[in-house]
């Protein structure tokens, strides 16, 4: 059964310079750098007029994974990640995030929210984990949901400290 995920987090810097860096290539390029983890690469990037879309690839070693993932999936968890932001228009941005597991029916699907002023802002997610593996379904596609959620806070924090070495 589909488990659903939501998440908020502030970000200490103005709304329209968390839009900046979300919409930056170099944002992008540094952050899989920095918090993106083993093998993790940045396959595609397509800013335009204030917009992106990002497609990239990051990896869960074999010996990192719960006994529930390995039983059915062997070798390293590779997870391809999308996410897309919208123009800023009256102080918010909308999006999408996706992930698929290659080799696992898992997926996780949603939406994001910017929203903010000239002091602070809050980056907002609502979505979906599904995984199609039955009797441990469940449990993976709470394991999922923690792992994205704790995954999200790091990118968040990353986010404000990228905002002050390079938007400042």
């Amino acid at each position: 059964m589909p488990r659903p995920i939501a998440h908020s987090a502030p970000v200490p810097a103005p709304v329209h310079k968390v839009h900046a860096a979300l919409v930056s290539e170099q944002y992008w390029i540094d952050r899989i750098v920095e918090i993106g983890g083993p093998d993790a690469k940045l396959l595609s990037v397509t800013a335009l007029n204030g917009t992106i879309s990002i497609v990239m690839s990051q990896s869960v070693p074999e010996e990192e994974l719960p006994a529930a993932v390995t039983a059915f999936k062997k070798g390293p968890l590779v997870i391809e990640r999308t996410e897309s932001w919208g123009p800023l228009g009256g102080n918010r941005a909308e999006g999408k995030f996706g992930a698929t597991v290659e080799g696992a029916p898992a997926v996780i699907f949603g939406t994001t929210l910017l929203v903010g002023n000239e002091a602070s802002a809050t980056m907002s997610l609502s979505g979906t984990t599904e995984v199609k593996v039955p009797i441990f379904g469940g449990k993976i596609e709470a394991m999922i949901s923690e792992q994205v959620l704790e995954l999200i806070d790091s990118e968040h924090d990353f986010t404000g400290n990228w905002i002050a070495k390079n938007l400042g």
